[in-house]
């Protein structure tokens, strides 16, 4: 049996990440957040592209902007 793609509105992807919505929607109008898809009017997401832009956030501590090494996994040195 193949596994039908989910796709995420706005509510449900807003809750697999732990964000608001209004957040989610800032962040589509910035360009900040993850991609998304537009059928129409209406705008979804996939699981797995909420999951690698929460991955791509990742930071060692507050001040690190992002712009050099990504952290590994819990527990790794690098």
């Amino acid at each position: 049996m193949t596994e039908r793609t989910k796709y995420l509105n706005t509510r449900e992807a807003a809750a697999h990440l732990g964000l608001s919505t209004r957040t989610l929607d800032r962040y589509r109008v910035s360009g900040d957040g993850p991609v998304f898809l537009k059928f129409g009017g209406r705008v979804r997401y996939l699981g797995e592209d909420l999951d690698g832009w929460a991955r791509s956030r990742r930071r060692r501590s507050t001040s690190d902007d992002g712009s050099g090494p990504r952290p590994g996994p819990a527990g790794a040195d690098r």
